[in-house]
C-alpha cells in the first residue's frame, strides 16, 4: 500500500494490446459487486489472504483517473468458482452484465462499428461518395469542332431551300459559319446557316436564316431547369406572344416555341429545344419576306416538322462523332 492512499501497481501501466488499441473504460466504473461464491484470486497490489497479508476492512478504490488493474485496463474475467451457482442480474458471474460479459460485451460493440465503418467507407469509394465531381450523364454525345459539318440539311433541301453562297472573301462572310469551345464545366458548339429559297428572284428582299447550338454540360444538370427555359415563353408581358408545345419522341424531353405574331406570308420565328441526359441541342428558325416576294414561305407546322427531323438525324450523328 502506498503512502499516498493509492494502491500500488508493482506491474507497471498495462501493456498495449497486441490486437489493437483498447477503448478508454467509462469515466466513472462501478465497482463490481461481492459474489460470496467467487474463490479469491490474489491481484497485484493488493493484500493476499492466502499469503497471510493483513485485509483492512474496506479495500481502497481506485481513482477514476486511472483504469483498473488486470487484462489491460479492464476487470479480471472468470472470478466465478466453477459449477458456482448463478448470481444475480449484474453480478460477476450473472446472467446481466457482469465484468466479464459487460467487457466482452463492450469489445464486440467497438468490433462491430469498426466494421460498420469499413463496409461502409468502402461504398462510399465503390459509388464515388467521396469525390466532389459529378458523374455527367452525356448519353453517348461527343464533341465535335465543326456542328455545320454534323447538321442534317436534308429536310430543308426537300422544302426547296439552299445554302446562300458566300458574298464575300473575308471569314466573317463565309456561309456557314461554326464555332467550338471546351471547357471544364461544359463543352459548346454552334452553327449558323444563312439559307435562300431555289430560284428566289434577287429584285425581292428575304432572309432566312437557320441556327444550331449543342451544349454538353459536365459539372451541373440540365434537367431541372431545362423545361422552365422554354416555358419562360409563354411568361412574358409582352406584345410579342409565344406558343410552347411538348415534343415526344426526340431525347428525355423536347420543347417547340413559336413565335404567334408572326404570319405565314411574312415569316416566321420557331425553336426546337431538346435534353438527352446531360446534352442540350437547340435548332431555331427565322425568316422574313418582303410583300413583293414572289416565294411561298412555309407555314410553322411545316418548319416545324423540319426542325424535328433534322435534329433527330443531327443528334443520332453527335453520338457517333467520338
Amino acid at each position: 500500500m502506498s503512502t499516498s492512499g493509492e494502491p500500488s501497481q508493482p506491474h507497471g501501466l498495462p501493456q498495449p494490446n497486441p490486437y489493437g488499441q483498447v477503448p478508454a473504460p467509462p469515466q466513472n466504473p462501478v465497482p463490481a459487486q461481492q459474489n460470496p461464491y467467487a474463490q479469491p484470486h490474489p491481484v497485484p497490489g493488493q493484500p493476499d489472504p492466502a499469503a497471510g497479508q493483513p485485509t483492512p476492512s474496506q479495500p481502497p478504490m481506485q481513482p477514476p483517473s486511472q483504469p483498473p488493474v488486470g487484462n489491460y485496463g479492464y476487470p479480471p474475467v472468470g472470478m466465478g468458482a466453477p459449477g458456482a451457482p448463478t448470481g444475480p442480474a449484474g453480478a460477476p458471474g450473472g446472467n446481466g452484465s457482469g465484468s466479464g460479459r459487460g467487457a466482452s460485451g463492450w469489445l464486440w460493440a467497438i468490433g462491430g462499428a469498426v466494421a460498420a465503418s469499413a463496409i461502409w467507407g468502402s461504398l462510399l469509394f465503390a459509388t464515388g461518395g467521396f469525390s466532389s465531381e459529378p458523374s455527367p450523364d452525356l448519353a453517348g454525345y461527343a464533341y465535335t469542332d465543326d456542328l455545320c459539318a454534323a447538321t442534317s440539311m436534308t429536310p430543308f433541301e426537300n422544302a426547296h431551300y439552299k445554302t446562300k453562297a458566300n458574298t464575300g472573301s473575308s471569314s466573317k462572310d463565309a456561309n456557314p459559319q461554326h464555332s467550338g469551345a471546351r471547357q471544364k464545366s461544359m463543352d459548346t458548339m454552334w452553327c449558323n446557316v444563312a439559307l435562300e429559297q431555289e430560284n428566289a428572284s434577287s429584285a425581292t428582299y428575304s432572309s432566312t436564316w437557320l441556327y444550331t447550338s449543342a451544349t454538353l454540360h459536365r459539372t451541373a444538370d440540365p434537367a431541372p431547369e431545362f423545361a422552365d427555359n422554354y416555358r419562360a415563353y409563354e411568361k412574358q408581358e409582352t406584345s410579342i406572344g409565344y406558343k410552347v408545345e411538348s415534343v415526344p419522341g426526340i431525347g428525355d424531353e423536347a420543347y417547340l416555341v413559336t413565335r404567334n405574331d408572326l404570319g405565314s406570308d411574312s415569316g416566321s420565328y420557331v425553336i426546337l429545344g431538346v435534353r438527352d441526359g446531360w446534352m442540350t441541342f437547340q435548332s431555331t428558325w427565322s425568316s422574313y419576306a418582303s410583300s413583293s416576294s414572289s416565294g411561298k414561305q412555309p407555314t410553322s407546322d411545316e418548319i416545324a416538322t423540319m426542325l424535328k427531323s433534322s435534329a433527330t438525324e443531327t443528334l443520332k450523328r453527335l453520338q457517333n462523332a467520338r
